[in-house]
Formats: structure tokens, sequence, C-alpha cells
């Protein structure tokens, strides 16, 4: 009887330990989707990225990512993880105000963001959860909110003052985990930072992608030591690029149309203005014309390869700085980026960068720049789910992996 139980124990600990991970989870290693927020296409010639250049050679690389417009660092990193334009996903600004309920959405204010309903679409986190898939996500933008009522298994509140090799030793502990994580992702956002403070041409920015470019190697050092490497499936992009922000350039709204007769509900780059009851006509004659450095629209009348102007939230006249610009108001007190980004998607300046590395994808190929809705369906054929409906095309990505 006892030799009975002991076997009996035996049997049930083996079976506990095959449920702790499904099948789908144990068949290969995981997807790890990285961001490198503000990493122009070209920062990759600079030579400042040995790890980053050696995953692209033995990969996949775009000679660009067209990021989707406004080229802002929220709606872009939505758009990847769902495939959608940010005319359908709703996060059409990192600020913006819902017309209808008078909210208001600050992406540095996790009080505004975490609120569900400002987020459309499904994110890849939350349709691989519903179909069995377990997530982790590092400090993705909208990962800490409960979209569907549904967060990833693991995920952490952001937390600026982590640094890029802390944040890889906790992807690194969470793949540890005895149910390891079958997606992952990880945000850097240093590179953005300093393009920023200093400008995309600054020494500064040098510094920032050695750091990460560090940090990238020890994750590829820790997924070695794991017996990881060979099996995972990196996916390493950018959400836009960056350009030199010049005082030259600066339009002042305040100088065209009297504070009074409209609300300026954004500035920076790309200016959103809700004209007030009554004063249309004035605004849209001072608006609709041309000017040096800038240019505005009704919002139904944006250039349609845009992809944007319908959503309720944008207000109803946009202003978009020309590149090096900035759109703001005499009264403005703050502080200027000596680097900018959301101007047109088609800017050389905004293009993102694109690096797939792993088991799934082919070896030295370098494909045609691409849009950044195109990785979402990417990512769901990576992990065998259904996606949710969305605008991207699988077709694009199709040959870039092994048949």
């Amino acid at each position: 009887m006892r030799l009975r139980a002991l076997l009996l124990l035996l049997v049930l600990a083996v079976l506990a330990g095959c449920a702790a991970t499904t099948p789908r989870e144990t068949a290969r290693g995981p997807l790890i989707l990285v961001s490198i927020d503000g990493f122009r296409a070209d920062y990759l010639d600079r030579h400042e990225t040995p790890t980053l250049a050696a995953l692209a050679a033995a990969g996949v690389r775009a000679e660009a990512l067209k990021p989707a417009f406004p080229t802002l660092t929220f709606p872009n990193h939505y758009t990847i993880v769902t495939g959608l334009y940010p005319d359908h996903h709703g996060i059409i600004n990192n600020r913006m105000v819902d017309p209808a309920s008078g909210m208001r959405f600050v992406y540095k204010d996790a009080t505004t963001t975490a609120d569900p309903a400002w987020w459309g679409g499904e994110p890849i986190w939350v349709g691989a959860e519903k179909q069995g898939v377990r997530t982790a996500t590092m400090f993705w933008p909208g990962s800490d909110v409960a979209i569907g009522g549904v967060r990833p298994s693991r995920w952490l509140p952001f937390n600026g003052k982590l640094t890029p090799d802390q944040r890889v030793d906790q992807v690194l502990a969470w793949l540890d985990e005895p149910r390891r994580a079958a997606f992952v992702t990880l945000y850097f956002d240093q590179v953005d930072h300093a393009g920023h403070e200093t400008g995309p041409d600054s020494p500064e920015v040098d510094d920032a992608l050695r750091a990460v470019d560090a940090a990238l190697a020890r994750l590829v050092d820790g997924l070695k030591a794991r017996g990881l490497y060979a099996q995972t499936n990196l996916v390493i992009v950018s959400d836009h690029g960056q350009a030199a922000a010049t005082p030259d350039k600066r339009t002042y709204l305040d100088d065209l149309v009297p504070a009074n007769d409209a609300d300026f509900v954004n500035l920076g780059i790309l200016a959103g203005i809700a004209p007030r009851a009554g004063k249309t006509a004035q605004v849209e004659r001072a608006l609709l014309v041309p000017h040096p450095h800038m240019q505005c629209w009704r919002k139904s009348e944006l250039p349609a390869r845009l992809h944007y102007g319908s959503n309720p939230r944008i207000p109803p006249l946009l202003c978009l700085a020309e590149d090096g610009g900035t759109i703001t108001t005499r009264g403005y007190k703050g502080w200027y980026s000596a680097g900018e980004h959301g101007y047109d998607n088609d800017d050389p300046a905004m293009r993102a960068l694109f690096v797939a590395h792993g088991p799934a994808f082919r070896r030295g190929l370098v494909v045609s720049e691409f849009p950044n809705v195109d990785i979402y369906p990417l990512l769901a054929h990576l992990l065998r789910i259904q996606p949710a409906a969305n605008d991207g095309d699988y077709a694009t990505v199709a040959g870039m992996l092994k048949k």
C-alpha cells in the first residue's frame, strides 16, 4: 500500500508539472516584442548599436517602418499591438479631450489613461490571454489598463526610473517562472528622451543608443543562459523617428486666432482647434490659408493617405507643423524640445525601426518600408492566435518568414 501511495504521488506530481505550462507555450520559445521609443530608422547606420545590427544582419530588417499618423508615442504603440490606425482605436493623440464627456486624456497622467473607455480595439495581449496564451508586458503603453476587463498575466505600472538593465532583468525573471509567458513586451524610452532634450544628432543620443544596445545584449545573453535564445523570436521596433526642432519655424496660433474665438485643444506638432459657437467661419478664414510653417485642414478634408479624421475625438480643425516646426501660443511658458516628432508620416525623419530575428524568420533579408499596422497580424500568426479585426495586411509580412 505504501509503494502504491508513493507511485500515486509521483504520477500526480508529474501531471501537475505538465499542467504548469500549456502545450502551446512549451512547444516553442517566447515571442518578445521590443520597442525602442524614438529610434529613427537611420540611427542603425550610426554604428552605436552592434547588438541590434547583428540581430538585423542575421534576421530581417526593414529599410524603414512607416508609423501611423500622428507620429506620436501613444497612438503608434497602440497601433502596433492592435493593427488599427489611431482613427479606429481611439488613441488619436498623446493628449485629447472626449467631446461627449468632456474628459481629458493625458499620456503622462495615469489617473486619466487608466480608464478603459479610452482604449478601443483589442491589443495582442488581450486576445492572447483570452485564447489561453500567457503574456507579460514591460511598460508598453496601454498594458497597465484592464482593456475589455483583461490585463496581461504579468505587468507593471510605468516607472521611468527603472534602468534598461533593470527592465531586461524583470523580463528574464518572468521567463524564469514555472509557467512562462509565450508573449512578452519590453519598452525602452531613453533614446526618445535624449532626442527631445538635445536633438537627434547629439552625442547624448549616441549615449542612449549605446545604453539600450547594451540592454539588448543583456537580454540576448540572458536568453542564451536559459537555453531559450535559439527558440525565441524577437521583433524590435520603434514608434517614430525624430527631427531637429528650431525656433525659426514656430507658429503662434494666438497671432492668427483670437483666444476667445476657439479652444486650442492641442498644441505642439499637430494642433487641434475647436471654434466656439458662431466663430467657425472666422477661425477657418484665419487658418485654412497658406502659412509659412504649417498647414491646416478641416478634419474631414485631411489627405486620405493619413487614415485620420473620422474619430469624434479629433477636433474639427487640425494644423500640422512642417519638419522642425512647432505650433504654440505666445502665452506658453513651458519647455521647448530640441527634437520633435508628430509630423507627417511621409517625412523621412519620422521613419521608424523594424528588425526581426529568430527561428521563424529568414536570415539576412532586407525588406522595403511597410506600415506598422502590419505588425499585428505578424504577431498573431507567430502566436497562433485568431487575430481581432484590424487594418493590417499579413501578406505584407508573410515573406519575412521561413516557409
